[in-house]
């Protein structure tokens, strides 16, 4: 009887889909234990499933405690990604896993139990070429818990389907981190290495030009663990704006209304101060009020009362946000208008 057991299972597992985790890292020795004890924890059978952990030469103790996941677990590997940047590390992950399915998976992440089960179901049952799920922030500061609270919300980051919808979308522009069938990365080209923040975006836009369709399922559930730094935050909202020029310069068609809102924005706060100092206040009066009600409106339905004493950050935290958001966009603006000019020159 226990034989017949154990063949049944070994059949049962022989029949499911292999699965390949692919997770870029670099120094993340604070949280990359937690991320893969998520993993390990998840209910996909492991003779099924096998972690590929590309490092980009960290110089913590993240090196450390993946030598101790590796040697622990067998299907867990690391490699060594020496250009760094998150696009190598998943090409890397192209040529190198035996699954059928990639799963991207970040190390400053933790993952609900069925996240893989649950991936793997919906790409089987639809005809996506992409599936993801919804990110959830998580701080313990007065300022990570504010800006974990902020990022959810139109106001902060647009309408981003991962973000802040709780019902199942089809045909989105992205999800967060994204799960693929291999063939189709593959028949895509794979990722763009010459991007080095915006990659998942970019990849995202090609996918559906080529007529696939991408699915939001908020069931699929992760945690992610926001900057802790205000400085770290800005210069990674900098670089959002920054990389959106390029992808534009390559796909101006993907250009999204709400993606001009900081970059036009802060034209106009820029206005608002050059008349303000020679004696033209109203401008600016207009624009501060103006931001501050569609703050309030979008603000005041997301946050019960024990997050009120919260909205003092969370409106510095969308300030500078957009900001940083619209220098970056405006500095590629520049940088990558010079640098194609360039490139047709030597061409």
């Amino acid at each position: 009887m226990d034989r017949v057991k154990i063949i049944q299972k070994e059949s049962i597992l022989d029949s499911m889909v292999k699965v390949s985790v692919v997770m870029p890292c670099y120094n993340e020795a604070k949280y990359i234990g937690q991320c893969l004890d998520s993993i390990i924890a998840n209910d996909y059978p492991k003779g099924n499933l096998e972690i590929l952990i590309y490092d980009g030469g960290s110089t913590d103790k993240t090196l450390e405690i993946l030598d101790k996941y590796s040697k622990k677990y067998p299907f867990i590997t690391i490699k060594y990604n020496p250009k760094k940047i998150q696009a190598a590390a998943m090409n890397l992950g192209i040529n190198d896993t035996k699954g059928n399915i990639i799963i991207r998976m970040d190390a400053h992440c933790w993952y609900s139990k069925d996240y893989i089960s649950k991936v793997v179901k919906l790409l089987n049952e639809t005809d996506a070429v992409n599936v993801g799920g919804a990110q959830t922030g998580k701080g313990n500061t007065y300022f990570t818990h504010s800006l974990a609270l902020a990022m959810p919300n139109p106001f902060v980051s647009g309408n981003a389907a991962y973000r802040s919808d709780k019902n199942i979308q089809q045909g989105v522009d992205t999800v967060y981190l994204g799960a693929w069938h291999k063939k189709d990365l593959i028949a895509i080209g794979g990722f763009d290495e010459s991007f080095f923040v915006n990659e998942d975006y970019e990849l995202n836009y090609r996918l559906r030009k080529k007529g696939g369709k991408i699915i939001f399922c908020p069931e699929i559930k992760s945690i992610y663990y926001v900057r802790a730094s205000f400085v770290k935050l800005l210069k990674q909202h900098f670089r959002y704006g920054f990389w959106k020029v390029k992808t534009l310069k390559k796909h101006p068609a993907s250009l999204k209304l709400r993606q001009m809102a900081a970059p036009l924005f802060l034209i106009a706060l820029l206005l608002s101060f050059i008349f303000y100092t020679v004696g033209f206040r109203t401008p600016l009066w207009m624009l501060s009020c103006c931001y501050a009600f569609v703050f309030m409106l979008l603000f005041k339905s997301d946050l019960n009362m024990n997050q009120i004493r919260y909205l003092p950050a969370i409106f510095i935290i969308a300030l500078f946000i957009h900001i940083s958001w619209g220098i970056g966009f405006w500095s590629g603006l520049i940088f990558w208008t010079v640098s194609y000019k360039k490139l047709r020159r030597q061409k």
